[in-house]
């Protein structure tokens, strides 16, 4: 069987049993490679960026290695390969359980009970919940869904495209490692360094995809189009920006304002200001968006994979 055909076979597959299945309760992949790499940080950690450099390529380089290895193991097999790609594809991505945690957060603001919300927000998002009112939660989930589309999704069938099941389970340990040492904190300023502009290069190609996705895919084209067009380099993230900007326009809603992370207060620029405010049915709105770009992106990740090998040949 083409290599192609492999791949096509088995993401869809992975994202079948993403649908199906979600997330293992107990022993995900993604946590076992946590574990795994908070080791490597234990025995490596200096506030330093040489240090932070050597603990990325250790992590990620073990992720590609491991999924180079398995691939050669079985490629001889065209259904172990297909199977084998389903495996690692449904392990690397998560949009069922974003849009559980999303939907969950969204029936207990429909039922007026916002500390219930506040208790599940940290499943979804690093914001403080006790700062954000309903309204403010509400943004909150949607932009979370609009860039953990890119992250958790999109941009996992991208490198999965680029490199097969290395590229699958490598794009998900550098954003697992930007997760866990990524962010601006005095202990990972410096170690944290080399995995959070990996983490921009590799997210780089996912999040164009998704935001292009997200315009043909929302209820306002235009829409999108002008609000990532003027919004999307306001933000603070290259990633994001693309991302969460075509979803405002999409929808028709404002992103963005203040927000608090772990006590810090940020004031990022409003995206889409010609939308109205985010309220609690949005969140459904985003899912159902969300579900659409997923799946476009696996047509055309699998499209893209052809022409890689048709080049190949």
């Amino acid at each position: 069987m083409r290599a192609d055909r492999v791949f096509a076979y088995g993401t869809a597959a992975g994202l079948l049993g993403d649908l199906l299945l979600g997330d293992p309760r107990r022993g995900h992949p993604v946590a076992v490679f946590g574990r795994a790499a908070g080791a490597v940080e234990r025995r490596l950690w200096r506030d330093d960026r040489g240090r932070g450099v050597l603990h990325t390529v250790v992590c990620a380089g073990g992720a590609v290695a491991v999924g180079a290895l398995a691939s050669r193991v079985v490629r001889r097999s065209p259904l172990a390969s297909v199977a084998l790609t389903g495996v690692a594809t449904w392990a690397v991505v998560g949009g069922t359980s974003l849009a559980r945690e999303a939907r969950n957060i969204g029936r207990a603001l429909e039922a007026g009970d916002v500390e219930a919300a506040r208790a599940r927000l940290p499943h979804l998002c690093g914001r403080d919940p006790q700062a954000l009112d309903a309204d403010g939660i509400a943004r909150a989930v949607v932009e979370s869904v609009a860039e953990n589309t890119s992250d958790a999704v999109v941009g996992a069938l991208v490198w999965g495209a680029v490199g097969g099941v290395p590229g699958l389970l490598g794009f998900r340990a550098v954003n697992t490692l930007d997760a866990m040492v990524g962010h601006k904190s005095s202990r990972y300023l410096r170690y944290g360094w080399a995995s959070a502009r990996l983490d921009d290069v590799a997210g780089w190609p996912g999040a164009r995809l998704t935001a292009v996705l997200a315009t043909v895919a929302g209820s306002d084209p235009r829409g999108a189009v002008r609000a990532w067009r003027a919004d999307a380099d306001r933000h603070p993230s290259p990633n994001a920006g693309p991302v969460e900007a075509s979803f405002a326009g999409a929808l028709g809603v404002r992103l963005g304002g203040t927000l608090s992370y772990g006590g810090r207060v940020e004031h990022r620029p409003v995206l889409n200001e010609e939308g109205r405010a985010v309220e609690v049915a949005d969140i459904e709105r985003a899912v159902r968006l969300s579900r659409r770009v997923s799946w476009l992106a696996l047509g055309v990740s699998a499209a893209a994979r052809r022409v890689v090998r048709g080049k190949r040949s």
